[in-house]
């Protein structure tokens, strides 16, 4: 089989290359260091010709929201229009578990738009909503701290390595369209203050987390369970200990 990955050099992508490549199959990595942009379209119908699954892992350069809504709307009618034309016949794209529920978040609103561009294309289609990746964690907590002080929520989190999302990602591309969500998630739950603390204190950081239900996650505030799945349809293999100790924290772990 011939798979386009877009985004096919970034942090999902490239492992999602790699498994498909492994298992015998074609497997093309789009991005505009390969030649293929998916804002100016160049590259994209010469790609997508024998194309049977194409993976959607782009994602914007800003957090912006007019400029995430920009990107997502141009990319994806972009990439679905040259899908159409070349006859794929299966669109995955990986979004986010709970995307729905923060209306007032420009990004996830964005992310919202995406997928109606999606289930609108009449190309068959598979979304992946994934928790969190493990690898944000650092940059979560940047994003809440005050000083010494990191202010977070206590909502739940069920946080998943990038290493089980391309997993996920490969073994849907292979399987027939779900023409809906699926959702992927971490072995476990926690809140998310609670999973921060045990992160600053592993890695020898001193700041303090405090958790507090007001505390904005990326301009938003938190229900309980906004950030994990219903139901998950997949979980990842690798809980919080395993990803440390094969991430660039390693060091640290070993002497927890």
């Amino acid at each position: 089989m011939k798979f386009v990955v877009i985004g096919g050099t970034g942090l999902i992508g490239s492992k999602v290359v790699s498994r498909l490549r492994g298992l015998g199959h074609e497997a093309l990595a789009a991005a505009p260091s390969t030649g293929i942009d998916v804002i100016s379209g160049e590259g994209l119908n010469a790609a997508m010709t024998g194309t049977d699954t194409v993976i959607d892992l782009a994602n914007s350069p800003s957090f912006e929201p007019e400029a995430a809504m920009d990107f997502f709307r141009t990319a994806g009618r972009n990439v679905l229009g040259a899908e159409a034309k070349a006859g794929v016949r299966h669109h995955l794209a990986l979004s986010i578990v709970g995307v729905e529920k923060l209306p007032d978040n420009g990004y996830f609103r964005a992310k919202v738009e995406q997928e109606q561009l999606i289930r609108n294309s009449g190309i068959p289609f598979t979304v992946v909503h994934s928790t969190q990746f493990f690898e944000f964690l650092p940059g979560i907590i940047q994003a809440g701290t005050e000083g010494a002080t990191v202010r977070l929520s206590p909502a739940l989190v069920q946080p998943i390595a990038s290493e089980d999302v391309a997993d996920a990602v490969a073994r849907l591309a292979l399987q027939a369209p779900a023409n809906g969500i699926v959702e992927i998630a971490g072995p476990d739950r926690m809140p998310m203050s609670d999973l921060a603390q045990r992160f600053l204190q592993i890695i020898q950081d001193p700041r303090e987390v405090v958790g507090d239900v007001h505390a904005r996650y990326f301009g938003s505030e938190l229900q309980e369970d906004t950030l994990v799945p219903e139901k998950a349809g997949w979980r990842g293999a690798l809980d919080f200990e395993r990803w440390l100790a094969q991430s660039e924290y390693a060091r640290f772990a070993a002497r927890a």
